[in-house]
């Protein structure tokens, strides 16, 4: 009986063992898909970062004072009063 025993366990356990070995390949190849992954996503994420301060940047000039007062007075014609024409009103 315990030949019997052997002829079944010997061809099991070597089943095991490569189910076992193939299933560390595959995790270990899957870890890898997935960092890389990861790097993708972060590289990605660094340059969005970089491109959000751009416009931060864009933004802050296109609203300065300066600019506007610039724009209204070259497309609108609009031109701040003499001080002579300044009046104050209070209620």
């Amino acid at each position: 009986m315990s030949r019997r025993l052997l002829l079944v366990a010997i061809p099991l356990l070597w089943v095991a063992a490569l189910a076992s070995a193939a299933g560390a390949v595959y995790c270990k190849h899957r870890t890898r898909a997935l960092f890389v992954e990861l790097e993708s996503l972060n590289a990605r994420r660094d340059n969005l970062e970089i491109e959000w301060g751009q416009l931060q940047l864009e933004q802050s000039a296109w609203s300065s004072p300066a600019f506007v007062e610039r724009v209204a007075n070259a497309k609108l014609h609009m031109a701040l009063p003499p001080p002579k024409e300044i009046e104050i009103v209070s209620p």
